[in-house]
C-alpha cells in the first residue's frame, strides 16, 4: 500500500517519522515494527526546502539525526536513499493521487473535516483516507487503536478518522474501567500543550481566551474528547463531558479523569486493572508508571496515554480520579501509522 500525506504540520511531519521507523517505541509495543511506504507529500506553505528543514529540525521532538533529509528541487525530497515527490495543492481534489500511485491518504491539514470536503481525495484516485482530526459525521468511522479498530470494514469505510489525541489518551482508560467496574458518569480536564491554533502574542481569535498569548497564561477552552467517547461506548452518551486548559509547556499533556463508578472499588484495584491492561492487550498503547515523573519525562512517548499510578484516588468507594499523561503529538502520530497499517492488513486479507 502506497501512502501520501497531505498537510505537513506537527502531526504530518511526525507521522512521516513514525511511518519510516524513526519513532522511539517501547520494546513491548507489538506494533513497533509498523512501517508505511510514503511516496508523496503535499503542503501549501514553504515549499519542499522548508518542509525538508522542518523534518530534520524539530524544536519539541528533537533532530531527526538518523536519516539525511534534503529537498530535491521544488517537487521532491530525499529522505535517506528514498525520493518522495512533493506538491503544494490547496484542495484535495487538486492532488492527483491516482497518477501518483497512492492508495491511502493521511489527511493532516486539519482543514477538511466533512465527507463532502474529503471526497476530493477519493475522486482523485485514493482508495482510503484517514483524517488526523475528529470528523463529526456518522458515516465516518471514529477509530481509537486498541479499543475499536476492529470495527473497520473496507466495504463501508473509505474515510476514517483517528479521533483526537485526547480521545486516544482517554478511551483506553475508560474502556478498562467501564468494562471491569462500570462508569455512571464523569468529567475530564485535559491540561494540553499549545498547538498552532494558539497565538504567540495576543491576536484576534473567535475564542477570546485563545486570543491571548499561549506563552504567558493558562487558557481554559473546550474539548470534545469526552463526548466523543460515546461514539465508542454508546451507553455513555451524555454521561461524560470535559474542558481543556492550554498550558505554556511544549510537551507533554495531562488528562485529569474523574468518574463516578457503578460499584465500590479501591485505588489498589483500579491500578491493578490498568497495570494488567498496559502489560497485556493494550501494550504499546496504554502505559502504567509508578515512578514520580513530571511532564517532560513523557516527551516523545509513543503511547496514547500513560497512567500516573501514584495519583490514582478513590473517595467513598465510587469517586475515582486518574491522571493520564500523553505526548499529544508523537503518541497520536504513531496511532495514525498504526491505523494505516491495520487498514493495509485488513484490505489485503483474502
Amino acid at each position: 500500500m502506497r501512502v501520501g500525506i497531505s498537510g505537513m504540520g506537527r502531526i504530518g511531519r511526525l507521522a512521516l517519522r513514525a511511518a519510516m521507523g524513526a519513532a522511539e517505541r517501547p520494546d513491548d509495543d507489538p506494533r513497533r515494527g509498523n512501517r508505511l511506504e510514503v511516496v508523496h507529500l503535499n503542503e501549501i506553505k514553504g515549499g519542499a526546502a522548508a518542509c525538508a528543514h522542518l523534518r530534520e529540525f524539530d524544536s519539541v521532538q528533537g533532530r531527526w539525526r538518523s536519516t539525511r533529509v534534503a529537498a530535491d528541487g521544488p517537487h521532491g525530497l530525499h529522505i535517506g536513499e528514498r525520493r518522495l515527490s512533493f506538491s503544494a495543492h490547496a484542495q484535495p481534489a487538486d492532488i492527483p493521487w491516482g497518477d501518483l500511485g497512492v492508495d491511502l491518504v493521511l489527511e493532516c491539514t486539519g482543514k477538511f473535516l466533512t465527507p463532502a470536503r474529503l471526497a476530493g481525495h477519493l475522486q482523485r484516485g485514493a482508495k482510503r483516507v484517514i483524517v488526523a482530526a475528529p470528523v463529526k459525521d456518522d458515516s465516518v468511522l471514529n477509530v481509537v487503536m486498541g479499543v475499536n479498530h476492529r470495527r473497520y470494514d473496507p466495504a463501508r469505510h473509505p474515510i476514517l478518522t483517528a479521533a483526537s489525541c485526547t480521545t486516544n489518551c482517554l478511551a483506553p482508560v475508560v474502556g478498562v474501567i467501564h468494562e471491569a467496574i462500570g462508569i455512571r458518569h464523569g468529567q475530564i480536564t485535559t491540561l494540553h500543550n499549545p498547538t498552532n491554533t494558539n497565538v504567540v502574542h495576543d491576536a484576534p481569535h473567535k475564542d477570546l481566551r485563545r486570543a491571548r498569548s499561549a506563552l504567558l497564561s493558562l487558557q481554559p477552552t473546550t474539548t470534545g474528547s469526552a463526548a466523543a467517547i460515546a461514539l465508542i461506548y454508546p451507553e455513555l452518551t451524555g454521561k461524560l463531558d470535559g474542558h481543556a486548559v492550554r498550558v505554556p509547556a511544549l510537551n507533554a499533556s495531562l488528562t485529569d479523569c474523574v468518574f463516578e463508578l457503578q460499584r465500590k472499588t479501591t485505588a489498589v484495584e483500579v491500578n491493578a486493572l490498568l497495570r494488567a491492561s498496559a502489560a497485556g492487550s493494550l501494550a504499546g498503547i496504554l502505559g502504567f508508571e509508578e515512578r514520580p515523573l513530571v511532564s517532560i519525562d513523557y516527551a516523545r512517548d509513543t503511547r496514547s496515554g500513560i497512567v500516573d499510578a501514584l495519583s490514582t484516588l478513590v473517595t467513598d468507594g465510587t469517586a475515582l480520579k486518574i491522571y493520564v499523561w500523553y505526548d499529544n503529538e508523537m503518541g497520536y502520530a504513531c496511532r495514525l501509522v498504526d491505523l494505516a497499517c491495520h487498514v493495509r492488513e485488513v484490505d489485503s486479507a483474502p
